[in-house]
């Protein structure tokens, strides 16, 4: 038996990267899990490497409204929601110069926006009981140069899962903030310019206690323990799987 047998989990942004291996983890451990993203060829994609475990959603959370469609597709499964992983976002570079409104008004749209708004609309889904896994940063511990606004971002959704683990405490809801390094993804290797990809990633693993970029499949193993009861004492709570990039 997988320590998710039973239960239904939502992975936000689960067509690449850290949403795919989670989803992937997750419905190894037993969960039934819904999957979102913007694009239906790649949601399908995801979906077919996962198989009748997984149910794709094309939503995107900078847009509230489509967050029905979420609600919807739980709704018609049945057995409402155990585990809510806000992993869909992102940033890009910009240095305080060049830092324009709209550059603000994107990332703060994604990445607190699309979090707030998407564990709003799933609240009358969770069990009790249930699991709130949100995304976090080590940008936002540290001061790291034209990611202001991205780091700015992930502090507030820091602090909102803080207050939300509080909020939530009485419904037997446990929020909690997973917070990776530096990991092999298309969304981290997008950030260089043409040509600039192993450059950056040179520049990222010298920040790493480990000496290695991560890979998402361990990103994903600690999604499912703060999914699992293996982790039902820990709550307001920021897990860091950065191989001591903040914390050496």
């Amino acid at each position: 038996m997988g320590s998710l047998d039973g239960k239904n989990a939502l992975v936000t942004g689960g067509t690449a990267g850290i949403g795919l291996a989670s989803a992937r983890a997750l419905a190894d451990a037993g969960a039934h899990v819904f999957l979102t993203g913007r694009n239906q060829s790649t949601i399908d994609a995801a979906v077919a490497t996962i198989g009748p475990a997984a149910t794709g959603v094309r939503s995107d959370v900078s847009d509230p409204a489509q967050l029905d469609a979420i609600v919807d597709a739980v709704t018609a499964h049945g057995g409402g929601l155990d585990v809510v992983f806000t992993n869909a976002g992102g940033g890009e570079f910009a240095t305080l110069a060049d830092t324009t409104v709209e550059h603000v008004n994107d990332t703060f749209t994604r990445n607190v926006a699309g979090t707030l708004f998407t564990v709003q609309k799933m609240l009358p889904l969770l069990n009790s009981g249930a699991s709130v896994i949100l995304a976090g940063s080590t940008a936002a511990s540290r001061g790291v140069p034209s990611f202001g606004a991205y780091a700015a971002s992930k502090a507030a959704v820091r602090s909102l899962g803080r207050t939300w683990a509080a909020e939530l405490a009485e419904r037997g809801i446990r929020v909690n903030t997973l917070v990776p390094g530096p990991i092999e993804t298309p969304g981290l290797v997008g950030l260089a310019p043409a040509g600039g990809e192993q450059e950056l990633l040179e520049q990222l693993t010298a920040d790493v206690t480990l000496g290695r970029i991560g890979q998402p499949e361990e990103v994903a193993a600690a999604v499912v323990f703060l999914a699992s009861a293996a982790s039902s004492f820990m709550t307001g709570s920021e897990l860091f799987v950065d191989g001591g990039e903040v914390q050496t």
